[in-house]
């Protein structure tokens, strides 16, 4: 069985800040596979290249260097993202980014190009990986694995605070209505759909603070030995 922390979930139900921390708490290596498909797509715009184009797609992923390190600046990133050696750890946060993102991700060829990417790094050490089909798809085989939800408006909620914190209403409904339309390309895509693994262990955390829900995970990942520690 593979040591992995399969985090998966919905857009902002909270699984990067999570899987960091618990990846720090047990002294693993951390991985948010969402990092891969926006800078893929960030590329994708950049040259102008259409997002309903799967084959193109990969083929410009396997012609970019993409990198996903641990954060090296306290900006409050999670991360540092680099493409072709520049740092654009902010730049696949954008809304053009979180609005193609997911049409994106649900190209067979798109996936198929990026999924030895993450099974490779997380053979290499123990590692939480966080994502939409790490449990279902990339790592069926994980130690342990994790769905985390939250409703609409509170993910919407967190997803503002995060981006535009000092935003108003009408911001606070357009970041409602997209992240209702990504959930519903992500549950609906042919491949890989978004969805929760029969065996996966469920937490709302719309009323948990985030040690609360860390501190869950990390019990769980000690009692079945997983992770790093």
């Amino acid at each position: 069985m593979a040591r992995v922390i399969a985090i998966d979930g919905p857009a902002a139900a909270g699984k990067s800040t999570v899987g960091r921390r618990v990846a720090e708490e047990l002294g693993s290596f951390y991985f948010d596979t969402g990092l891969l498909y926006r800078a893929a797509t960030w590329q994708a715009l950049r040259q102008g290249m259409p997002v309903d184009d799967g084959p193109a797609l990969a083929k410009i992923i396997d012609t970019t260097a993409i990198e996903v390190r641990p954060a090296s600046v306290g900006d409050g990133r999670l991360a540092d993202v680099w493409v072709d050696g520049q740092d654009v750890s902010w730049q696949v946060r954008r809304p053009e980014v979180d609005r193609h993102v997911s049409a994106v991700a649900a190209h067979p060829e798109v996936r198929a190009a990026l999924v030895e990417v993450q099974r490779a790094v997380a053979h290499r050490q123990p590692t939480v990986m966080a994502g939409r089909d790490i449990g279902t798809v990339i790592f069926p085989e994980a130690c342990l694995k994790i769905f985390l939800t939250a409703s609409p408006e509170e993910r919407a909620r967190r997803r503002l605070a995060e981006t535009q914190p000092e935003a108003g209403a009408e911001a606070f409904q357009a970041v409602l209505e997209a992240l209702q339309a990504r959930d519903e390309l992500d549950r609906s895509r042919e491949v890989a759909p978004l969805r929760k693994a029969p065996d996966a262990i469920e937490i709302d955390t719309d009323r948990l603070s985030i040690d609360e829900v860390v501190q869950r995970i990390v019990a769980l990942a000690r009692a079945r030995a997983c992770g790093g520690q």
